[in-house]
């Protein structure tokens, strides 16, 4: 059967999951989402998802919202649903609403969770589903001079529990009720729960589905990655920010302040949101860490694999000229290599001529989908800096495709008699690369 273009692009994306796989068997995520997902008849498609997730080894604890539920059940019986602060008062007659708008939704939930349809994504799916009073919580008392009665917060998660029944295979939905000591049931938010568990349990992603894409710049730029202190700056800006992000970005700075390896914020409204976001490279929505993913560092003989990854393809367009592995070995401390996430996606190589106080820029490459992301520039940078050190004068390229580039960051053309005298004796004429300067 010959191989069509489909199937080949098929293969590609297959392969290039293959490394996310092998990192998230085992792994701890949380993933919470609102009432509104269920309500909204979008839950089907997300438990296509979460069987996918779970067959893959990965732990998971979902948790879920009811605020349209609830508020639906608060009309019906003729009762006012009053907020104090941004945060919903909770009496005796509006608790029984909660709980029973609460049990109607994780009801539900669990019942599409347990499809095991043929010819659909569930097919021979066995996802047991556990819950419990896993979530111990308090009663937020009086803020400025008002009671909020049955409204709670977290005040601890039962760590050793949700571990074993993880361990066991099942996944664990919380649902936004916490319990205390003394038999009291308190209404909590989602996002309150799902922050609390993902710090207790050392989570190694938090995700939160809401209804914009993610965090957006002043442009309305999705802003694909955020460190906290980034974040926290989107937070001070002076400009209106969605409800959805206002909500959620403080939740996923608190997690990632606490250790949570990495919070995502990605759109509901998607279908196949969460794979998209934590199956590929780019992501569809907001991803927050503690600090930059980028990392420009020396290289070292493991590193080859990856660097050849990088050059091959520039190689096979004769935009480089080819290196083989063993020559690669050899001149690898020439190298350094950018890290994305502990991702090669970058490299480039320094060949100094010291005598004439000169270097060669070599082998700067970038991976075709991170070629916007401003990592040449970066690379290139560090390079310089690296000159510098050595005393070196001046920088110089030579290429044959990508002359503007070059221009556009402070090179200037010039000919071959501007090239060191060792490097002058081994241009190529044949392959006629232009050359560029730059002082430094």
């Amino acid at each position: 059967m010959p191989i069509t273009a489909t199937s080949a692009d098929f293969v590609a994306w297959f392969r290039s999951v293959a490394p996310y796989i092998n990192a998230f068997r085992g792994r701890t995520f949380v993933i919470a989402f609102g009432g509104e997902v269920v309500a909204d008849g979008k839950f089907v498609e997300l438990t296509h998802d979460f069987n996918l997730l779970a067959s893959l080894g990965i732990r998971l604890v979902l948790v879920h919202g009811a605020r349209p539920q609830i508020e639906q059940h608060l009309a019906k019986n003729n009762l006012g649903d009053t907020y104090h602060h941004g945060i919903r008062l909770t009496d005796a007659e509006t608790m029984q609403c909660v709980k029973e708008a609460v049990g109607r939704v994780r009801v539900e939930i669990e019942a599409l969770l347990s499809m095991g349809l043929a010819n659909s994504p569930m097919a021979n799916a066995d996802i047991r589903v556990a819950g419990g009073n896993f979530i111990t919580a308090q009663p937020i008392g009086i803020i400025n001079g008002m009671d909020l009665m049955h409204t709670g917060s977290v005040r601890k998660v039962d760590v050793a529990a949700l571990n074993d029944r993880m361990e066991f295979g099942e996944v664990v939905l919380l649902s936004p009720l916490g319990y205390s000591p003394t038999g009291e049931v308190f209404n909590v938010t989602l996002e309150d729960v799902a922050t609390a568990t993902a710090i207790a349990l050392d989570a190694d992603k938090l995700v939160f589905l809401m209804d914009t894409d993610g965090v957006q710049d002043k442009k309305g730029k999705l802003l694909k990655e955020l460190t906290i202190a980034q974040a926290q700056d989107v937070l001070s800006t002076k400009r209106k920010l969605p409800d959805d992000v206002t909500l959620f970005l403080p939740c996923a700075i608190r997690a990632c302040e606490a250790g949570v390896a990495r919070t995502h914020l990605i759109s509901r409204h998607t279908d196949g949101a969460v794979l998209q976001e934590l199956f590929s490279d780019e992501g569809i929505g907001t991803m927050l860490v503690e600090s930059t993913l980028n990392t420009l560092r020396n290289t070292s003989i493991e590193d080859v694999g990856g660097i050849l990854k990088l050059l091959r393809p520039l190689e096979a367009e004769g935009i480089l000229v080819r290196r083989s592995r063993e020559l690669l070995e050899q001149e690898i401390d020439r190298f350094v290599v950018l890290e994305h996430d502990h991702r090669i996606v970058g490299c480039a190589a320094l060949y100094p001529f010291p005598d004439e106080a000169a270097a060669e820029l070599a082998c700067l490459a970038v991976e075709a989908q991170s070629r916007d992301h401003g990592y040449g520039e970066a690379i290139l940078n560090h390079m310089i800096d690296i000159a510098k050190t050595q005393g070196l004068k001046k920088l110089f390229v030579l290429t044959t495709r990508t002359a503007h580039w070059f221009i556009e960051r402070g090179f200037v053309e010039s000919d071959v008699s501007a090239l060191p005298a060792q490097k002058k004796s081994l241009y190529n004429y044949q392959r006629k690369s232009k050359v560029f300067v730059r002082k430094i």
